[in-house]
């Protein structure tokens, strides 16, 4: 199924969020989609669609800062590489080449304060396109109206 803002809303509105990140997912090649909450210092995962369909990993599911790829989305307004092993940048990080390939938005809430980050990531190396890219920055956009508390 093609991506489109209006299809988006319509899952959304229809079956929640996880709705509107399948939608997402399955436009692109990476295996996972989700939704990451800022508590703290560490990453909650508030929504995440795995393409396997296989039961969430518990690594996945609640993920200390400073061990996260959010942490340069939420440092920097973007991080996307399609292969981390090569990332000077994250040389000595702990998921550097574990998983390959991150691209992440920051989320904002309906009061205009960073929620977390709307993120594809995947084990193997998997580039996203400029118009995929697109989709995930206005899907970040958009699910500020469906974030639970």
């Amino acid at each position: 199924m093609t991506f489109t803002v209006e299809r988006f809303h319509s899952e959304v509105r229809q079956g929640g969020l996880a709705k509107g990140l399948q939608l997402l997912n399955d436009a692109i090649e990476h295996r996972y989609t989700g939704i990451y909450r800022l508590d703290g210092g560490v990453l909650r995962n508030v929504e995440l669609i795995d393409k396997e369909g296989e039961i969430k990993p518990e690594f996945l599911m609640e993920v200390p800062l400073e061990e996260s790829f959010c942490q340069f989305v939420l440092r920097d307004g973007v991080f996307r590489t399609s292969d981390t092993g090569s990332e000077s940048m994250l040389d000595g990080h702990k998921y550097q080449g574990v998983l390959l390939s991150y691209t992440g938005v920051p989320i904002v809430d309906g009061d205009g304060k960073l929620y977390g980050t709307l993120c594809h990531f995947d084990a193997l190396k998997r580039d996203l396109t400029e118009e995929d890219f697109g989709h995930l920055k206005d899907a970040a956009r958009l699910v500020s109206a469906y974030l639970p508390d």
